[in-house]
């Protein structure tokens, strides 16, 4: 929609022409490579005594990943840093950027696991562990009386 003016023409149609924006690369490409959009999916099977868990981690390394449990909560966490140095032929900067970037992810496993429970590995950017289900108690049938009167 064009906005009228006095002189006929309008004042805004240049406006957003004189300012030139910056171009940011994509960071997260930058950091993770071409495979970003499948960072952290997760997959969990359950299995007759655990819970099968396998995590999407293209392009870290295994030293960039870290798993904590405490107090029944498993918390997998991945970082990531990338230094960008362009130099001219003299040695002079150009343009020199550094990246970071983490992601976590927590999942409730209960109380009963244990540090030694989880046998996590990680190969071709998949992390996969089990947690162990929690043993089931059974169940004591209690039986009610009914006094009767009389």
């Amino acid at each position: 929609m064009m906005m009228p003016s006095i002189f006929g023409e309008n004042l805004f149609d240049d406006f957003m022409n004189d300012f030139s924006f910056p171009t940011f690369p994509n960071v997260d490409k930058e950091l993770y490579g071409k495979h970003v959009k499948n960072l952290m999916k997760t997959d969990v099977k359950e299995t007759e005594n655990a819970y099968e868990i396998d995590i999407d981690l293209p392009g870290f390394k295994k030293d960039e990943i870290q798993m904590e449990l405490k107090d029944g909560v498993l918390t997998v966490s991945a970082a990531k840093g990338l230094d960008k140095d362009e130099e001219d032929k003299k040695g002079n900067y150009i343009r020199k950027e550094r990246y970071a970037g983490s992601m976590s992810r927590s999942f409730y496993v209960g109380k009963h696991v244990t540090v030694e429970d989880v046998h996590p590995k990680y190969e071709s950017g998949i992390l996969s562990f089990s947690v162990p289900k929690a043993e089931a108690k059974p169940v004591e049938e209690k039986k009610h009386y009914i006094s009767i009167e009389g």
